[in-house]
């Protein structure tokens, strides 16, 4: 009994200790009282803490809230914020602030802002004094040594998501994450950090939160006590900017307001594309080019990775590896395939005349030891000098060198190795490196972003108004102005036939990945890692890595070594349904590529997380395995190996089975699919109006092609609306709002199916010439079908499709009684037209 009396003591003992710890800190600094404010200009204000501690407030807009805590009351910083390039988001006029015994409260048009005096407490509150967001006590600012702690308030219901390219589920509630930009081949399913850093993340009480700060930031979600998270940082600021929306999708508005809106890929970058650790020759990439125009699988891109070049990193072409790259690459184009190359952030010194070079012009980040170059050690090429892309004298001295390649005819880049590599959290010799603008501690998540903004305005500079093909691995928040993201070495190195688990990360990898800005997004199908050495037995696996890895924006087949990955090497069946999952990529660009323009817009992922077009249904909370492309297609990939079928989340409304266009399912519930291994559950939202195209060898190899319109009817009297956007897909006209836009409306009635074109919108941009096939998914044999009053002449089905794509004067109509669908043909005048389907 005694020495169990004295357990009980010791417990309550640590557990004392361990609560002081976390609130008292002994002697930790906190702000303590606030006992004054002071308005600097019309939308800032400071208030003066007790101690010298100060708290600046900026109002960007009546939603967005800027807020710097400086415990010496200087609000220095040594850089400006790398990713925030615009506080300016719509206040104008100055604040009221009125005071109270207990506290200063400020109004806008959304928000009650509250400042508690004794002690120092921030509190947000909506319109409606709910309370969205609060400091934690006393401790929404806690200074312990050199860590700097911010924690707030904890409701038992929040749930919180983003963080960008994080494994794990995309809920991150009970969980902790790191930013520091690492290298982490085959890593697993629960693995962090991993190669980006984004510290921005979305509450379910509709708001979000920019930490601004590149140090090793830490995100504590609950994982610590149900009362409070936390953010920390051991250097620079506790700066962030508090985001409040309605939605999720108004606070990423918000978010790209501050950070910039994200570039748009080429057209042809939404096509497939292939790559292997060792495509590193001029014969292989004609063989690869010629194979996949032989089979007739479609392929817009053939990559290069690093092995192309002669010396670490000269950009010039091996020779012993390519006899002729500019005719090669001119080849290669005229069949419609373009090249992309990999580039390495440094120098090698066995490149002993670019690494003189750089090392002469000052160029290398240096070792504070010694003064020198920091000697890096590297994967392949041997030590390395490591270049400083802060320096701004860097900028056109790698341009005029990548310049090189594109001068070929090359279209671009994947940034690779950007973190630096071997430079983990395990790695602290790195922190001796000092760059232009400040130590490695504060630069390392920003190396590869600072590297991918050289890359791309450089190649800006030298190629106006061409647009830049750029994917990286390593980068930070604001990235997306620069550069496309994809998610590194996924796949079981130990055995790349049980790769089944990373390959099912790679979804809510992906869906996060959006949910942070990189709304351009590609994984390594295939897994990357792992040794093939049965491409029979790897086939299931491949082929359902395939079927998901169409619906990433971007799509590339990548693997380590000379490990083939190509669609014929897992033998016919693979190969046959490998061919037909990318011809639905394919098919569905047009849709595509009119989301890519809203990503623009908006800062929207196109491949979605259910919880963006459905917030109020907490089940989306927990969807790792499925995502919507767009709005209107819902995407649930098998990941199980074995598995025939798929258990599905239809959200609200109702949705239709993609392949049968019949099958309908009332949701929000869950289902059973039938899902063979030459099957994709892909369901379509009930009324929806899909712009899509013939299957085509590569982007617009046939110019003048069709718009195929799959419709599905919605419920009577319901009008359903699609906005098709196009541009010339290659230019930054985009910037400048050189478009055209076509809106298409339908409405089922009692008496059929009513479908208006709208006179097109044309802002300096026009389409080729072409018809328009509408193709009406109905439950019964129509009587008559019209166009603007006048009816048209029905044929069989066959005679429809023979119609030529340059014939643009035929007015036809048929009934396909097997797939129920009705298909009429029409040429796209650019004017409005009427479509009358009669039962």
């Amino acid at each position: 009994m005694k020495k169990y009396f004295v357990i009980v003591l010791l417990l309550g003992f640590l557990h004392t200790e361990n609560t002081a710890s976390q609130t008292t800190g002994g002697t930790r600094q906190k702000l303590g009282n606030c006992v004054s404010y002071t308005a600097v200009s019309g939308n800032k204000l400071v208030f003066n803490c007790s101690g010298g501690s100060k708290v600046l407030l900026q109002l960007c807009s009546g939603e967005v809230l800027k807020v710097w805590v400086s415990p010496d009351g200087n609000f220095t910083r040594t850089n400006p914020s790398f990713a925030v390039i615009n506080e300016d988001l719509g206040w104008s006029g100055s604040i009221n602030m009125t005071e109270e015994s207990a506290a200063y409260e400020l109004f806008t048009e959304s928000l009650r802002v509250r400042v508690n005096k004794t002690p120092f407490q921030l509190q947000i509150f909506d319109k409606y004094q709910k309370l969205l967001f609060s400091d934690y006590n006393d401790m929404g600012f806690v200074k312990e040594n050199n860590q700097l702690l911010s924690y707030k308030v904890l409701r038992t219901d929040e749930q919180f998501f983003g963080l960008g390219e994080k494994t794990g589920p995309i809920n991150r509630r009970g969980r902790s994450y790191k930013m520091w930009n690492s290298d982490k081949p085959c890593y697993s399913v629960n693995e962090d950090p991993l190669y980006k850093s984004i510290p921005f993340f979305m509450s379910s009480y509709n708001y979000g939160i920019f930490f601004d700060n590149t140090y090793k930031t830490e995100f504590k979600f609950g994982s610590e006590s149900n009362d409070y998270y936390s953010f920390e940082t051991p250097g620079g600021e506790i700066l962030y900017y508090f985001m409040f929306g309605n939605n999720y999708k108004q606070i990423i508005k918000h978010y790209i307001g501050l950070t910039g809106k994200p570039i748009m890929p080429p057209k042809w970058a939404f096509g497939f594309s292939q790559c292997r650790g060792l495509y590193t020759r001029e014969d292989q990439a004609k063989e690869v080019a010629s194979e996949f125009r032989a089979r007739q699988i479609p392929c817009d891109i053939i990559y290069q990775d690093i092995g192309w070049v002669e010396g670490l990193q000269d950009f010039d072409w091996k020779k012993n590896n390519y006899k002729n790259p500019k005719q090669m690459v001119s080849e290669l184009n005229e069949k419609g395939f373009k090249m992309i190359l990999s580039q390495d952030p440094v120098i090698s010194q066995a490149n002993a005349k670019q690494w003189e070079e750089a090392d002469k012009l000052g160029y290398f980040t240096t070792d504070i030891r010694t003064g020198n170059s920091y000697d890096m050690p590297w994967p392949w090429g041997g030590n390395c000098g490591v270049v400083d892309f802060t320096k701004p004298e860097v900028a056109d001295w790698w341009g005029n060198y990548q310049q090189k390649p594109l001068n070929d005819g090359v279209r671009g880049f994947w940034t690779d190795m950007g973190e630096p590599a071997w430079s983990n959290e395990e790695t602290t010799d790195r922190l001796f490196m000092k760059h232009y603008s400040g130590m490695h501690d504060e630069i390392h998540n920003v190396y590869g972003f600072t590297w991918d903004k050289v890359v791309t305005e450089q190649f800006y500079k030298h190629n106006p108004n061409k647009r830049v093909f750029q994917m990286t691995r390593a980068a930070y928040a604001g990235l997306q102005r620069y550069t496309f993201g994809w998610s590194g070495d996924a796949g079981n190195g130990s055995n790349v036939l049980e790769g089944w688990k990373q390959m099912a990360n790679q979804i809510p990898v992906g869906l996060s990945a959006g949910l942070g800005l990189i709304p351009f997004w590609s994984c390594d199908i295939s897994g990357y890692c792992g040794d093939i050495k049965d491409h029979d037995a790897m086939a299931e696996l491949y082929v359902r890595w395939m079927q998901f890895g169409v619906f990433n924006p971007l799509s590339r087949a990548h693997h380590e070594g000379d490990n083939a990955v190509e669609p014929w090497v897992f033998g016919k069946e693979a190969e046959d349904i490998s061919r037909e999952a990318i011809e639905l990529k394919y098919k569905l660009f047009p849709y595509t590529y009119t989301y890519a323009r809203e990503a623009y817009d908006t800062g929207l992922p196109l491949m979605r997380a259910l919880l963006l077009e459905y917030p109020d249904d907490s089940e989306t909370y927990r969807l790792n395995g499925q995502f919507l492309l767009g709005k209107e297609l819902l995407v649930a990939p098998v990941v199980e190996k074995g598995a025939v079928t798929k258990e599905v989340y239809v959200p609200e409304g109702e949705w239709i089975d993609f392949h049968d266009g019949k099958t309908v399912y009332s949701g929000p519930k869950w289902i059973t699919v039938d899902a063979p291994l030459n099957r994709i559950p892909v369901f379509v939202k009930k009324g929806a109006i899909l712009p899509m195209m013939p299957v085509m060898q590569y982007i617009h190899e046939q110019p003048d092609y069709p718009v195929i319109l799959e419709i599905f009817p919605g419920k009577l009297n319901k009008e359903s609306a699609f906005t098709l956007y196009e541009d010339d897909g290659e230019s930054r006209d985009y910037e400048r709002n050189i478009f055209s836009k076509t809106t298409f409306t339908g409405k089922t009635a009692k008496e059929g199916y009513a479908l208006t074109i709208h006179a097109r919108e044309e802002n300096g941009y026009k389409p080729e010439q072409r018809n328009i096939i509408v193709k009406l998914h109905a439950s019964v044999k129509p009587k008559n079908v019209s166009v603007d009053g006048k009816k048209v002449k029905k044929v069989k089905t066959a005679a429809l499709q023979s119609v030529n794509a340059n014939e643009f004067h035929k007015f036809a109509w048929s009934w396909d009684e097997v797939s129920g669908v009705v298909s009429v043909i029409l040429a796209d005048t650019g004017l409005s037209a009427k479509i009358i389907v009669e039962n």
